[in-house]
């Protein structure tokens, strides 16, 4: 099966994707993980987004759609892959139609901002170890310490409150259009939040008719 996972960030499109890759085993394509590999593997390709990143540019579509093109020739993606993290337009979108890259399902999960917003700004991450954490889902057994390893918890930039809407602002204005871009292809499935990571996952199992 060859699916695009959409929803806003702090959806859980990562964890969903991990559990659909085991379940299916089809490999996970999260851009950024491509992006990071092709440029460290000095790929042409690699080598052409490497130097928008070095700029402190973003890296155009077209380069996105070529280390992806690059990434789904390899052997593991023959019988199908999940993409994450891409498209984010509608002008990525086309590009990947363009290119010949077809889909069997895009699965968009639907969870509310003000749910994502309390999922985000509640997590804590540990300076020293990485650990995390959430201050209400699962709070460390002493406050702003690490059970891990004693270390610091601290809120990074990215789940600071203001980060947090305006990434969900991004997301609203730039990417929740492809819902009706793959409605109108028929390639749309609405997942809704079932409150679990299991029990949506088995919304989404059920919904591909696995």
């Amino acid at each position: 099966m060859k699916i695009i996972l959409l929803g806003a960030p702090g959806a859980g499109k990562g964890t969903q994707a991990e559990i659909i890759s085991g379940k299916l085993n089809i490999p996970t394509i999260s851009t950024g993980n491509i992006l990071r590999a092709a440029v460290k593997a000095g790929t042409p390709i690699g080598l052409q987004a490497k130097s928008y990143m070095d700029a402190g540019k973003l890296v155009p579509d077209e380069v996105i759609i070529g280390i992806i093109e690059e990434r789904l020739a390899q052997s593991d993606c023959a019988n199908g892959f999940i993409l994450d993290g891409v498209p984010r337009t509608i002008a990525q979108a086309e590009a990947l139609e363009q290119h010949g890259i077809r889909f069997d399902a895009v699965l968009s999960l639907e969870i509310a901002d003000s749910v994502i917003e309390e999922r985000m700004t509640g997590r804590r991450t540990c300076h020293t170890c990485g650990a995390t954490y959430h201050v209400k889902a699962a709070p460390p057994k002493q406050e702003g310490v690490c059970d891990k390893c004693g270390g610091e918890l601290e809120q990074r930039k990215d789940d600071q409150p203001e980060t947090v809407k305006h990434r969900l602002e991004v997301y609203h204005s730039e990417t929740e259009p492809l819902k009706d871009y793959y409605q109108a292809h028929g390639l749309l499935v609405t997942v809704p939040d079932m409150g679990g990571i299991e029990e949506t996952n088995a919304k989404i199992m059920e919904l591909l008719g696995k």
